[in-house]
């Protein structure tokens, strides 16, 4: 029978869905390793000048690495976590937050979780995966290794968009400065802003030019505008604005001479020459197969038969793949304290010194997808062993997807390139994590 409600509701409740399931053995693994716990607090006393008993009681190291996981897991803003926190019961359970106690406001989760490096995720991850050899679910004999882009969080790049942000940000500091001390000041946003968008709907080179020579005076402008409010902020001891305009003028200053270069000079700059974000000065133009730019970072990730990211590498740049096979496995042997028997990458990772030096360090079976060079018999005993790895390899395309579209690794969307690193191996832990959770549950189901 159907009642309209229940005179009691049951002091305690249960949780049978299968995400719980995941949560409880994840929270297991994090508990066999509690040891890099210290790494995580040195970072947070880092980041912290007050005395421990000033003020409220901060979030342990514990709950920061478990809300950081609960917030790349589930794809939540700073605001949806805090939110989650304070109304599930099993994600509260996971982070280790009493019931009782109240749940951290989105300031507090955000400033702790960024205090965390990327040496630490790292070395977190450096445990799980350890971890997971003892449970015997990767056993690191195998490798296979590819690269992929991890966006930066701008917009796209042209010469106009970025000649107009200079303007737009450097008038932005010149005002406030100007406002509490009186120091030069110059407007010239609404003109940038017209001009930007007049480049935008120019049918031919023919009409653009004009408006990128008047947008370039603006810039200029704005500019010399902005060394003289730093000389004046100076004499004033303004650090606060004087920093600012210190951090973005050279910026912009590289931004005009770029587009005078390229537009008005005709001349192709060198991507290593480019500025492609004022906000992101880090980073890197990537072209994949001569088609596709992406600006971000290029990522070399690393992974064994049980689909775990055993390593990952933020490039510098874009280095050829065929740069990174023996680095990828004398990394790979670190960890293990072996080399992998077989290892399998794509094609741009082929060269025959590469495949020579891969036998050398022990690995008995090394397979390119692509021989680029590389007699095929030469690269494993036999032609089963070949097709095996060539299989092999192609689930690492698998992986990748499965961090870009549940992880975030497609984009980071946190700020500077230590953070960006950081975003990274947060979003690789997040994966291990659940990765070896979902093995080591399918292991315990009857059969």
């Amino acid at each position: 029978m159907r009642r309209t409600y229940h005179a009691q509701l049951p002091l305690t409740s249960t949780n049978s869905h299968p995400r719980s399931a995941e949560l409880c053995v994840m929270s297991s693994a994090l508990d066999a390793n509690v040891g890099v716990l210290q790494r995580v607090r040195a970072d947070l006393l880092r980041q912290r000048k007050a005395r421990a008993t000033d003020g409220r009681e901060g979030m342990t190291a514990e709950q920061v690495v478990r809300a950081a996981l609960v917030k790349q897991m589930f794809g939540f803003s700073y605001d949806e976590l805090s939110f989650h926190l304070s109304d599930s019961g099993t994600l509260r359970g996971f982070c280790r937050i009493s019931p009782s106690a109240t749940s951290p406001k989105k300031s507090a989760l955000q400033g702790n979780i960024a205090s965390i490096r990327a040496e630490t995720w790292e070395a977190i991850n450096q445990a799980i995966v350890l971890y997971a050899r003892e449970r015997k679910v990767e056993d690191g004999r195998w490798m296979r290794t590819d690269t992929t882009v991890v966006e930066s969080n701008i917009h796209h790049p042209l010469d106009s968009s970025l000649l107009y942000d200079g303007v737009r940000v450097l008038t932005r500091t010149l005002r406030r400065a100007h406002e509490e001390y009186g120091t030069v000041v110059c407007d010239h946003r609404k003109r940038a802003k017209r001009r930007a968008i007049a480049i935008l709907h120019a049918g031919t080179m023919a009409k653009r030019i004009p408006l990128y020579k008047d947008l370039l005076k603006v810039a200029h402008k704005t500019a010399r505008a902005a060394e003289r409010a730093i000389e004046q902020l100076a004499r004033r001891g303004a650090l606060l604005h004087l920093a600012t305009l210190q951090h973005f003028l050279p910026l912009v200053k590289r931004v005009i001479d770029q587009a005078q270069r390229r537009v008005l000079g005709g001349e192709s700059v060198p991507a290593s020459e480019k500025i492609v974000s004022l906000f992101e000065p880090h980073t890197d133009i990537i072209v994949k197969d001569r088609r596709e730019t992406h600006y971000g970072h290029k990522v070399t990730l690393s992974t064994g038969r049980s689909g775990i990211v055993v390593d990952l590498v933020i490039e510098k740049g874009n280095p050829s793949d065929s740069t990174l096979t023996v680095r990828s496995a004398q990394r790979h042997a670190a960890l293990f304290r072996q080399p992998p028997e077989r290892a399998a990458f794509d094609g741009g990772f082929a060269s025959r010194s590469n495949l020579e030096a891969l036998q050398a360090s022990g690995t008995r079976e090394a397979c390119f997808s692509k021989p680029a060079g590389v007699p095929v018999e030469q690269m494993t005993s036999t032609a089963r062993v070949r097709r095996m790895l060539k299989r092999f390899r192609a689930g690492i395309e698998a992986t990748v997807s499965f961090l870009k579209r549940s992880f975030g690794l497609a984009r980071c969307n946190w700020t500077g390139l230590t953070r960006f690193r950081a975003y990274c191996w947060c979003s690789t832990v997040a994966h291990n994590l659940l990765t070896l959770a979902r093995h080591l549950l399918a292991r315990a189901q009857p059969t």
